[in-house]
């Protein structure tokens, strides 16, 4: 009797041993399936998408460096360790490297480009800049590339310098200088305007020999070829006492012509601008005289003209 209870304890306690083994082996066998993972193939991706598939298998990306690959493109992975099908703890890194692209590329064509879009074409293609170069040019618009150098489609090797010659634009057109010397500062000014020149930097300088508030000097001198709207800088035989000559003018000139009639009438030219109003012209004129007075330029202005203090003309000046 003892010895068959003997036997079924044995059994019992058996079972039990082989039933804890196999629930030990099944519990560690789950618990090393969730901890652990299957490296993907990552080769051939883009780092963008490689990156976001490690994230969701909770594994850390590792960039190990780059280098230029003929296989594949620009900014794809190139190499993977550990290899795609390793079993791999979770959190731990995946090293990677990054494809440059091919090292030799066919140099891209830049012509006609503007030169901020040529700029970011050869930093796109790992292309260095070498020398700029400008000229003028009346078929290719201004900052837009005339030539390279690599030409166009030659094959070249990244790195490589580009030299680029960019346009100008058309040339400007140039006037002859008009010469200005011994005439007053109002037909100076008139004559400037005609030639498609501006005013200035206009200055005092007395010679008593000469006649008052004539021209005495001008630069550009007269005969040499001027740029559309250059300055036209002039000296003037006037006491340099008078202030308003020791800075920049760029102004335009105001024609107002008197009416025919018997009186004269009391005209005043009233400069309004953000700053300030000022009078720029307060006197008596005879019937059918005309005034001409220097606006200033430099910045958006309104001129009134009164005769008699009424006004009779209003005319808006925008800043050069």
């Amino acid at each position: 009797m003892i010895t068959k209870f003997a036997k079924i304890s044995a059994l019992c306690l058996a079972f039990l041993l082989v039933a804890g083994v196999s629930a030990y082996l099944t519990l560690t066998f789950i618990i090393k399936s969730e901890d652990t993972v299957i490296v993907p193939d990552l080769v051939g991706k883009d780092v963008v998408s490689a990156l976001e598939i490690l994230t969701d298998l909770r594994l850390n990306t590792k960039v190990s460096g780059s280098e230029y690959s003929p296989q594949f493109p620009k900014n794809y992975v190139a190499f993977q360790e550990p290899e795609a099908g390793s079993e791999i703890k979770k959190d731990r890194d995946v090293r990677i490297i990054i494809s440059k692209g091919p090292q030799n590329i066919l140099m891209p064509n830049l012509i006609t480009l503007s030169e901020q879009q040529a700029r970011m074409i050869i930093e796109e293609n790992g292309i260095s800049r070498g020398h700029l170069s400008h000229t003028y040019n009346s078929s290719v618009e201004e900052d837009h590339v005339i030539a390279q150098v690599p030409a166009a489609g030659s094959m070249i090797t990244r790195g490589v310098k580009v030299d680029m010659l960019v346009s100008l634009g058309p040339h400007p057109v140039k006037y002859l200088m008009p010469d200005l010397s011994g005439i007053s500062l109002d037909q100076a000014v008139l004559l400037i305007e005609k030639a498609n020149l501006r005013v200035g930097d206009i200055r005092s300088q007395l010679d008593i020999q000469k006649t008052r508030n004539a021209v005495l000097r001008q630069e550009p001198p007269a005969g040499y070829p001027a740029a559309e709207s250059s300055p036209v800088h002039l000296v003037i035989n006037r006491e340099s006492a008078d202030n308003r000559l020791h800075r920049p003018l760029y102004g335009s000139l105001l024609q107002h012509r008197i009416k025919s009639g018997f009186l004269k009438k009391h005209v005043r030219v009233e400069l309004e601008n953000m700053k300030s109003t000022t009078d720029l012209f307060d006197d008596y004129m005879k019937p059918g005289e005309t005034i001409w007075v220097l606006v200033p330029r430099d910045q958006d202005a309104t001129v009134f003209v009164f005769e008699d203090d009424e006004l009779v003309e209003t005319r808006i000046y925008k800043a050069w």
